[in-house]
Formats: C-alpha cells, sequence, structure tokens
C-alpha cells in the first residue's frame, strides 16, 4: 500500500506495548516527566507551570447523560489543529480543529481501559453551543469535528473541548468530565527536540495540501515533515481518516520511543518536555505534573491484554444519503452496544464486538419505514424527531400525534416481520424499547416519542 509505515522498531515491540505507548504519549507523558525531573524541583515547577487549565464544567448544560459509574474515568484526548501562529503554512484556516479524537474510558476497577477513536468525519448531530461572547450557536447537524471549531471560535481551547463534549455525549450517551488538548504547533517542536523521528515508507509520498514530499525508505523526520506526515490523507492508501488514524497511531508509537531513548540526554528531553507541557491544556481537575502522573500510573496498571483499541464502527454516509461521498455515519446498532457498555462500566473488546455484531440484524436506516407520533405533550416535538431520523438516514412517512396524548416510555411498535428493524431503530433512541405493533401504516414501524425521549444517536 503506498505510502506505508513502518517504525524502526516495529518487529521488535508487540502492537499491545506500542498501542500503550500511544496512550501515554496523548495523555501527557506524565511518567516520562516526574522521572526525568523528581530531582530537580524548579524543572518540575517550571514544567508544572507550563500546562494550561480550561474551565468547561458550566458550559456543558444541563442536559447531560446520567453518570452510571462515578468511579470510572472517560475523558476526551482532541489534538488542537489551529492555524495560528503558522502564517498559512497549513493552509488558511480560521479557529480551531481536531484533527484527532478519542474518548478514553478506565474502568472503575483500574483493570481495564478501553480507547475509542473518532473518524473526523463522522456526520453527527451538534448540540447548540457557548461561543463565549455570550450568544449559542444553532443546532444542526455536520462533522463531528465542527464541534472543536465552533467553540474555539475565540480561540478558546476550553470553548472549543466543551462543545466537543457536549456532541459526544449526545451522540454516545457517555458522561464525559475531564479532557487533555495537545495544540498543532507544539507537536512540532517535541519531533525537534528529539532530533527528529525514524520513520519507514514502503513508497514515497507526496502531497501538496499536506506540504510533504518523502521519498520511500528509512528516514529521520524533523518536526516540519512529521506534521506533515501525521497530517497527510489523501494521497496515501485508500484516502480515509481511518487510515490516517492508524499512521496516527504508529507514528505516536514512534514518538514515544524515541522519547524513551533520549531518558541520559538531558537536554533533549527537557527540550521535549517542555514542548509536551507547553502544548497541554486540560480541565482544571487534571491541570498539573502530579494529576497527569496519577493519570498515567493507572494506565500503567492496566494489564496489557485489557487494554483496547476501538475505531467506532461506521460506514460511508453515502449508502444512506448519495449526494454525501464526504462523510460517515456510525453503524448501530454496534455502535450504541459499544457505548452503552463504556457507559456501564463493562468491558467490550473488539473481538467481543464483531461476534456480538454478527448476531445482529445487517440493515441500514434506508431500510427501515418508520411514522412519528409525539407523545410528550411539547408543539412541534414529532417533525424535530422526524427531521433527526432523516437526517440518520431512515425513511420517515409521516408524523402525528399519539392517541393516547403524554406518554411517559418511548416506544418502537412494529408489525410482524419488522423485529429486526425495531431493534436497529430503538438503538439509535437511547431509552427507546419495542414491541408488536400493527397500527402503523403498512410495512412501516411507530415511533412513540415519550416524555423519557433524549435524543437521536447521529441524527
Amino acid at each position: 500500500m503506498a505510502g506505508t509505515h513502518r517504525s524502526r522498531r516495529a518487529k521488535s515491540a508487540p502492537p499491545s506495548r506500542g498501542r500503550r505507548i500511544l496512550l501515554w504519549t496523548a495523555v501527557g507523558l506524565a511518567v516520562l516527566v516526574l522521572a526525568a525531573t523528581g530531582a530537580l524541583g524548579w524543572i518540575y515547577y517550571q514544567l508544572n507551570g507550563n500546562i494550561q487549565a480550561a474551565e468547561i464544567e458550566d458550559r456543558l448544560g444541563d442536559d447531560r447523560p446520567e453518570d452510571l459509574s462515578p468511579d470510572a474515568m472517560t475523558m476526551l484526548v482532541a489534538g488542537s489543529d489551529t492555524r495560528e501562529g503558522t502564517d498559512g503554512s497549513y493552509g488558511d484556516t480560521e479557529g480551531m480543529r481536531s484533527d484527532t479524537m478519542m474518548i478514553v474510558h478506565i474502568a472503575a476497577n483500574r483493570e481495564w481501559a478501553t480507547v475509542v477513536s473518532i473518524p473526523r468525519d463522522s456526520w453527527v448531530s451538534i448540540p447548540a453551543c457557548d461561543l463565549g461572547d455570550g450568544t449559542e450557536s444553532e443546532p444542526h447537524h455536520g462533522k463531528v469535528n465542527e464541534s472543536f471549531a465552533i467553540g474555539g471560535m475565540s480561540g478558546d481551547v476550553g470553548g472549543a473541548a466543551a462543545c466537543t463534549i457536549r456532541t459526544l455525549e449526545q451522540n454516545t450517551g457517555l458522561r464525559i468530565d475531564n479532557f487533555v488538548s495537545l495544540d498543532f504547533l507544539g507537536f512540532k517542536e517535541m519531533v525537534d527536540a528529539l532530533g527528529g523521528v525514524d520513520v519507514c515508507l514502503d513508497e514515497p509520498i507526496q502531497d501538496d495540501k499536506a506540504h510533504v514530499d518523502l521519498p520511500a525508505g528509512c528516514q529521520t523526520l524533523d518536526g516540519e515533515d512529521a506534521l506533515g506526515f501525521v497530517r497527510v490523507r489523501y494521497s496515501v492508501g485508500d484516502g480515509s481518516d481511518i487510515g490516517r488514524i492508524e499512521r496516527q497511531q504508529e507514528f505516536m508509537r514512534s514518538l514515544a520511543e524515541k522519547a524513551q531513548s533520549k531518558l541520559t540526554d538531558p537536554t533533549a528531553l527537557y527540550g521535549f518536555l517542555d514542548a509536551v507541557t507547553s502544548s497541554l491544556t486540560t480541565d482544571p481537575e487534571l491541570a498539573g505534573l502530579r494529576p497527569l502522573y496519577d493519570l498515567a500510573e493507572d494506565l500503567q496498571r492496566v494489564p496489557e491484554e485489557n487494554l483496547s483499541f476501538i475505531t467506532v464502527p461506521n460506514y460511508p454516509r453515502e449508502l444512506d444519503v448519495p449526494e454525501d461521498t464526504a462523510n460517515v455515519v456510525w453503524e448501530y446498532p454496534r455502535a450504541s452496544l459499544l457505548f452503552d457498555s463504556l457507559a456501564r462500566d463493562e468491558r467490550l473488546t473488539e473481538e467481543e464486538l464483531e461476534a456480538a455484531a454478527e448476531e445482529l440484524p445487517s440493515l441500514r436506516p434506508s431500510d427501515v419505514q418508520v411514522q412519528v407520533l409525539n407523545g410528550t405533550g411539547v408543539t412541534g416535538q414529532a417533525g424535530e424527531v422526524a427531521d433527526r431520523l432523516a437526517s440518520a438516514g431512515f425513511t420517515v412517512v409521516g408524523t402525528g400525534n399519539a392517541a393516547a396524548g403524554e406518554v411517559a416510555h418511548t416506544v418502537v411498535g412494529y408489525p410482524e416481520g419488522l423485529a429486526e428493524q425495531a431493534e436497529l431503530l430503538a438503538a439509535r433512541v437511547p431509552g427507546a424499547t419495542t414491541e408488536a405493533d400493527d397500527s402503523g401504516p403498512p410495512g412501516a414501524l411507530v415511533l412513540t416519542v415519550g416524555t423519557d425521549y433524549t435524543g437521536v444517536q447521529g441524527g
């Protein structure tokens, strides 16, 4: 495959170890920081002071998922792709973007952890977000990484993180209380402080958009080329965001291994740690070397075989909306199985997810017709839900009011032969149950929206 990247040490480093190093790096390399600076108090306080804290609690709103496992830890890890300070070298995009987005869940018993990669092209429902000037954005649908840009319009990483968390909470049902963000320019400085990072390419990579021109073979990338390498997308492999996620993970492994090799080089190590900490912004709970160290210790205690990396199950949105060839949608009910298990703090490996998927119907939203009935007592609710379902790819055949008036629980009614379609729809509407019901239009489900309705995942 064109442009395949191999770490020079990849053959001797098991994948599980490489993945652990990736997560360790993404969270801040806290163990390495303390190991290197513990004997030098002034360095410790210098690096500790580099880490920026951003308050997000008052920006997350009241309509949040219930925290079903308070002792577990679920956090957002994002790469802030701001162009500020680049003089247009990487394009003219204003404000902030996030090229890398992950949800990290550490179990309450600290015996397992799961990292969920979120493709940035995921088409999701983006709620109203605080714009930092006393106003809010309009709720709409878009790519998930747009939420980072909306919240960060004022240049505030905390606002970007808060809007992203609101978006992920609405679309996953997970409660997310912490975040770590690593900025765009800091990545270059980390690589340069280490004297570059080694990669091996099976074939050359040339991409004007990412400003990268690399020959085939093994080579050492400086910060500028490394940044282009992890950003490149369309000219490598299948051009997908999924492929880029895999390359970024491999490169982060190589970066962390290079950092480990510099433990006896005080100058290089300090430059690297200064770049890492200067590039970090976190919520107040994690803002410091000590809390990051505690977090890294929790991760270190997780057995290798209990650390899972999963990309949200997805498929091209054009299968549901033919004119959209640029985005992906999350595949339900597999996605809801993943998110529901994490919300309950129950481990689900990628293998178990795939096995469970084999027992689930191989249906897409476009295969499902649904009538929406309003049982909430809120005027216009059926129309709003219908719009969300249509955006998610379902075929809405009508709306109306529930004959029983206001009802407490959201129910998907299905005629004989459509039980699988009902399960698919229920998976997209948190809390919905299914029951046999042949009162709807021929061949269609009936979604009666109750007062417990909280939204449509991915719609």
